[in-house]
This record gives structure tokens, C-alpha cells and sequence, in this order.
């Protein structure tokens, strides 16, 4: 799958035989459907216009094949001209600098850390809270679900401390929409009624209305359907 946002930034070397632009692929992301950290590095590289091929791991993130581009397994992984780099929170590190048009990251020290500290509490403390959902859509128990919700439901009320404040699109807000949108998702399928803190809310309204993040919302959401879907036994893998 080869992914050509108008302004992406690959080089075109001229006409092809029907008169369309041909371009130099510079960018592969390894990755999978359903994956929200997956999902959170697809956003940054619609949020910089960027051009990229994306394949799945050959012989899927455990393969010897995949481990001998990326020893430790995990997804995403991205290659750029030969370079090979995993971790979402690394390679958003590594797009931003290498493509720094446009700016996801402000020029001030101290208005950077604080993008990083919002990026670091998605993926050390909501998602890690999330996860603990996934299993529980094939095999529920009340009182594990009970308890898994309030875990997120603490996490929610911390982040709402972050983003009282309007702020930009920046790199700190790219895993976020995904994560928002399992929550929703599962809170649903598991039957809790979850309160949402206002200024969260609000934040999820914001991010929603940025293009980037509704295109690969709209992309996003049939994965997790499915994913659900299987996981419930609707459908076969």
C-alpha cells in the first residue's frame, strides 16, 4: 500500500507513460491494521504530508525475517534510505527531524518538554491503563472489567490536567486520537458507561477536527470493527 497525501514531500522525477507523476518511495512503515501505535505514527506522517509505502512484517513482528530489519519485534518499523528504526515514539522523534516541515514541535525548551511529558503519558500511562480492556472483550469478568475502567477513568481524569489548555497540533497529541477511540469502543462492547472529564472531551473534539486526524480516523475505524468482530467470535481471522 503506497500512500500519496497531495503535498506529500517525495521527489517526483518526472511523467510516467499516462502523464501522471512518478515519485521515489522513500519512506516503508511496517505495520498492522489494528494497531493504535501503528495508527499514531500513520497520523504524524499525514500531520507532515509525507509519502510512504506500508507493508505488513513479513512472516508477521516475531519472524526471524522481520527481526533481522528490526531485532526487537515490535511495530511500528520504519525503514528510511536503508535506515531501520521501531518505536513510535522514536521514529516521531526521527520524522520530525529529518522532515521538520511543517513543525510539530515548538522552538522552546521548555514548550517541548511539556509535548513530550503529554506524548509520554499517552504511552506509559493511558495506553498501558487500555490495555488491560483487550482481553476482556473474548473472555469478560465484571469485576476485572470494573476495575479495568477505573484504571482508565484515573488516567482520564490526570490527562485532563494536561490539555485544559488549547494548544496547536503537535507531536504530542498523535497517539491520542486511537487510544480515544478504543476506549469508546471498548467501553461499549464491555457495557460501562464511562464519563468522559470535560476538558478531554474537549481535546478529543479538537483533535477531531484537525484533517489528518479524521482521514485516518475514517481509515482507522473498520480495523477495530473487525478486530472486535474476531474477538468476539463474529468472524474467522
Amino acid at each position: 500500500m503506497i500512500r500519496l497525501p497531495q503535498n506529500g514531500v517525495c521527489q517526483t522525477k518526472g511523467l510516467g507513460r499516462c502523464g501522471a507523476p512518478f515519485y521515489i518511495i522513500m519512506l516503508t512503515l511496517y505495520a498492522v491494521d489494528h494497531s493504535l501505535y501503528c495508527s499514531k505514527t500513520r497520523l504524524l506522517l499525514r500531520a507532515k504530508g509525507l509519502v510512504w509505502q506500508e507493508l505488513v512484517p513479513p512472516g508477521g513482528a516475531g519472524s526471524a525475517q522481520y527481526r533481522a530489519l528490526f531485532p526487537f519485534g515490535n511495530l511500528p518499523g520504519l525503514l528510511h534510505d536503508g535506515f531501520a528504526l521501531s518505536d513510535s515514539e522514536a521514529i516521531a522523534e526521527y520524522l520530525e527531524e529529518t522532515f521538520p516541515t511543517p513543525a510539530m514541535l515548538p522552538q522552546g525548551l521548555q514548550a517541548r518538554a511539556k509535548i513530550r511529558e503529554r506524548s509520554r503519558f499517552h504511552d506509559t500511562r493511558l495506553e498501558p491503563a487500555l490495555r488491560g480492556l483487550f482481553p476482556l472483550v473474548a473472555n469478560p469478568d465484571a469485576a476485572a472489567v470494573a476495575q479495568a475502567m477505573a484504571a482508565v477513568a484515573m488516567r482520564l481524569d490526570q490527562l485532563a490536567v494536561l490539555v485544559a489548555a488549547p494548544h496547536p497540533f503537535d507531536l504530542g497529541d498523535c497517539g491520542y486520537p486511537a487510544t480515544f477511540l478504543w476506549i469508546e469502543l471498548l467501553a461499549a462492547v464491555l457495557d460501562q458507561n464511562l464519563s468522559w472529564p470535560p476538558a478531554v472531551a474537549i481535546y478529543r473534539s479538537r483533535l477531531l477536527a484537525h484533517p489528518p486526524v479524521a482521514a485516518e480516523m475514517a481509515a482507522y475505524l473498520p480495523h477495530c470493527h473487525h478486530w472486535i468482530a474476531q474477538k468476539r467470535g463474529a468472524i474467522h481471522a
